[in-house]
C-alpha cells in the first residue's frame, strides 16, 4: 500500500518561505502527474499545483503563481513545493497526491503563517 508522508511545514511570518516535501513508500512517484492540495479548516481541499511525470511541466493555482514552484527529484522519489512571499491566505494543512488523487492521503503537513 502506498504511504504519502508530508513534510517542511511550520510556523512562518508574512512574507517568509518554506519548503514541503513529499515521498512515498511502496511507489515510484515518476511515474505519476504529483500534485500538492491544501486544506484549511471548514474549507474544501484545493489544488495548488502540479508536476509532470519528468518534472518539465507545471501548473499552478491562481492564488499561488509567481509565489510558488513546484519541482521534482526523481532520483530521491521526491516531490518539492517552495513556497515563497508567504500570506495568512496560505495558512493550511498541505497535503500530496497524485493529480487525479489516486493514493490514499497522508497526514499532511500544517504551514501556518502570521501576519
Amino acid at each position: 500500500q502506498v504511504q504519502l508522508v508530508e513534510s517542511g511545514g511550520g510556523l512562518v511570518q508574512a512574507g517568509g518561505s518554506l519548503r514541503l516535501s513529499c515521498t512515498a513508500s511502496g511507489r515510484t512517484l515518476s511515474l505519476h502527474v504529483m500534485a500538492w492540495f491544501r486544506q484549511n479548516l471548514g474549507k474544501e481541499r484545493e489544488f495548488v499545483a502540479r508536476v509532470s511525470e519528468s518534472g518539465g511541466r507545471t501548473y499552478y493555482a491562481d492564488s499561488v503563481k509567481g509565489r510558488f514552484t513546484i519541482s521534482r527529484d526523481i532520483a530521491k522519489n521526491t516531490v518539492y513545493l517552495q513556497m515563497n512571499s508567504l500570506s495568512p491566505e496560505d495558512t493550511a494543512v498541505y497535503y500530496c497526491n497524485t493529480d487525479s488523487q489516486m493514493f490514499r492521503w497522508g497526514q499532511g503537513t500544517q504551514v501556518t503563517v502570521s501576519s
